[in-house]
């Protein structure tokens, strides 16, 4: 049985960051996989050379994703971005400051549209705490009632994994300087909450062809990128290190993780 998926995510990256290999994995299956991205991400960090037109570079990355990934069609809200300062106010009309019914207005006429099974989002503290990804969460849920959307899935990491690599990363002084273990005690999602853990493995060719496409997100005038750490991974330990993703089902009671993000569809409680 196929189902149509509409993945939701603030800015093009996101979706290759993210669950990448599920996206693959789903549009291998013959799934459709629908992927529609609030922001353009042009207050996103850039090399100079790519600063002056990023929201250009970052929309045709984001369709050289979609392809790598095999996703159906691409869908762009082209909401103002929020940008990423733990100190500064977004902007009073960027995407994280919009009342929920607005934000998630467009992502309703879509989930309507594509008659979607599932939507996918992001967990409640958005992950690292970017204040579009906790839009994600709230207006991707807000849409999903609207629409009427049966099951809606919140992509995630294992916060015990996640704390675990960072303390590797902060042992090599320069790598990431601005990234402490301590930012992520409340980041992302307990290895207790986790509903599904899917293994994308066979996939990781086309995760890596994915992450490549977002070449503006490899380059920094302000030190290492986090993506570009990772296309630097040989592919057998890239294959390893990215072959699981995680995803959260509010009200299935965890236990074993599934690896069938459709498993409520196939088989209702």
């Amino acid at each position: 049985m196929a189902f149509t998926l509409v993945s939701f995510h603030a800015h093009p990256d996101d979706e290759a960051l993210l669950m990448g290999g599920t996206l693959a994995r789903l549009a291998a299956e013959g799934h459709r996989v629908v992927l529609a991205v609030a922001t353009d991400g042009e207050a996103g960090a850039a090399s100079a050379s790519y600063r002056a037109a990023l929201a250009d570079h970052r929309r045709a990355e984001l369709d050289r994703s979609a392809e790598a990934l095999g996703c159906a069609r691409v869908v762009r809200f082209s909401l103002p971005d929020s940008g990423w300062s733990r100190t500064e106010r977004p902007s009073p009309s960027a995407f994280s400051q919009l009342p929920v019914a607005d934000a998630a207005a467009p992502l309703i006429n879509l989930l309507r549209e594509e008659q979607a099974d599932a939507l996918t989002i992001y967990d409640p503290a958005g992950g690292y705490g970017h204040p579009d990804h906790r839009q994600i969460h709230t207006a991707g849920l807000y849409a999903a009632r609207q629409a009427g959307t049966r099951l809606v899935l919140e992509a995630t990491i294992d916060r015990a994994l996640i704390r675990r690599l960072i303390r590797l990363v902060e042992a090599v002084p320069g790598v990431l300087p601005d990234v402490r273990a301590e930012d992520y005690d409340n980041a992302y999602s307990p290895t207790a909450a986790i509903t599904h853990r899917l293994d994308v493995r066979q996939y990781a060719d086309a995760k890596r062809r994915s992450f490549e496409a977002h070449a503006s997100q490899a380059t920094s005038d302000e030190g290492a990128r986090t993506l570009a750490l990772l296309l630097k991974l040989p592919p057998w330990l890239f294959r390893r290190a990215l072959g699981r993703e995680w995803f959260v089902e509010r009200g299935r009671v965890p236990g074993l993780p599934l690896d069938d993000l459709f498993a409520t569809l196939r088989h209702p409680r």
